[in-house]
């Protein structure tokens, strides 16, 4: 599988993507040791960042807050299906992406939304007049979707 911008030209590190999501999974480990609960953890990542996010906390073992996954998407959703922690199967998850983006084709976006959908995740997509970047009624809407799922 291979995606970047608008086109098809680079190869997407899988492996990569599964060891960065083991480092998340160390991070998440050390609040957990510091006595945060899992329900008060949520993940967001933007573009690289993102896919992390949600491969990470998809498939991460116990509950998680939420997943903010910014002007991304998801290379890995075909391992998803057997890979999900049924944990984080109700997680709401914030998808933002802008429809000017030169980075990551909003197509790949909403691939990764009509997928996680289609599995039936708690996945609501946003999308804003920007490029590979946030703006200002995104910053709203996140944070009106971070102060819900943290007063869960």
């Amino acid at each position: 599988m291979t995606f970047l911008g608008a086109t098809l030209e680079t190869e997407v590190d899988i492996a990569g993507i599964y060891r960065s999501s083991a480092q998340i999974e160390k991070l998440i480990q050390h609040e957990l040791d510091k006595g945060i609960a899992s329900e008060h953890i949520l993940l967001a990542g933007f573009s690289q960042g993102g896919v992390i996010a949600l491969h990470a906390g998809l498939r991460y073992p116990k509950k998680l807050a939420g997943i903010v996954a910014l002007s991304t998407c998801l290379p890995t959703l075909e391992q998803l299906k057997s890979e999900g922690s049924t944990a984080n199967y109700t997680t709401p998850i914030f998808m933002g992406h802008g429809i000017l983006d030169s980075k990551i084709a909003i197509e790949y976006a909403k691939l990764a939304y009509d997928g996680l959908d289609e599995l039936g995740y708690q996945v609501s997509w946003h999308d804003y007049l920007m490029e590979h970047s946030v703006c200002v009624e995104e910053i709203a809407h996140i944070s009106a979707f971070i102060e819900k799922v943290m007063q869960g």
